[in-house]
């Protein structure tokens, strides 16, 4: 099944070729079985709001394909990107488990599929099912580490070239290898980075002119070229 923004709609998670190993719908048969009579297929475009910091939780969603943001914003408007979830991630797990408000926003950053199951639904689902509340409490683990790592990221990091080279190179794990540096595909704004970092956009701007000068990395549309990962390296001490 098709849908407005290009993508290949599965309606049916039995039978879906987009889950892999360590998505929370790689579950034995009975429970898939048991998980698609409570969920419901969408899809959505870019920049569509799925839930919002403070709502209360309704339910969970399962990122079949796309990319979400995290974010939260504090009183005085500034807004800090926690992580990009991708497909296979769950969002909203904590708020729906817990019963408390979502603490993150969470906003497409391209069109995406989105599987939705109600609260009541996903936790009875979770109550029969006992390989479902393991995946969960793994996806919670996960999500704890994330705040962790970013935490320590941003708390030790002493200048705004050494978090963002610890950005670029985190990054680089999964960019592919050319002859001129490893070339990544990111699709975020200036100000996205900024708020991934706890920085302003002009900051970052500038910070990559001085990596791009110094022949370090050089973002330019929706790719990022690391030509010189020691580089990066040594300006977090790694």
């Amino acid at each position: 099944m098709s849908s407005p923004y290009g993508l290949q709609i599965t309606e049916n998670c039995l039978f879906c070729k987009l889950r892999q190993q360590g998505f929370f719908c790689d579950l034995p048969k009975n429970s898939l079985a048991d998980l698609e009579k409570v969920k419901y297929a969408s899809a959505f475009p870019q920049g569509a709001v799925l839930f919002v910091e403070g709502q209360a939780p309704r339910g969970i969603y399962i990122i079949c394909a796309g990319r979400v943001k995290l974010t939260t914003t504090s009183r005085d408007g500034k807004t800090l990107i926690l992580r990009i979830a991708q497909a296979g991630e769950v969002l909203g797990l904590h708020g729906t488990v817990s019963g408390k408000p979502y603490e993150l926003t969470a906003e497409t950053l391209q069109p995406c599929q989105l599987d939705f199951i109600k609260r009541e639904d996903f936790l009875k689902f979770l109550q029969n099912h006992a390989d479902a509340c393991l995946n969960a409490a793994k996806h919670l683990s996960e999500n704890c580490q994330t705040a962790y790592d970013m935490i320590r990221s941003l708390g030790l990091s002493h200048s705004v070239s050494e978090k963002l080279a610890r950005l670029l190179l985190e990054w680089a794990s999964d960019g592919e290898a050319t002859k001129d540096g490893i070339r990544i595909k990111i699709a975020l704004t200036h100000e996205e980075i900024a708020q991934l970092i706890g920085t302003s956009r002009e900051t970052v701007t500038r910070v990559l002119g001085e990596f791009r000068d110094k022949e370090f990395a050089q973002l330019r549309g929706s790719t990022l070229l690391i030509r010189n990962r020691a580089a990066l390296e040594k300006l977090i001490g790694a």
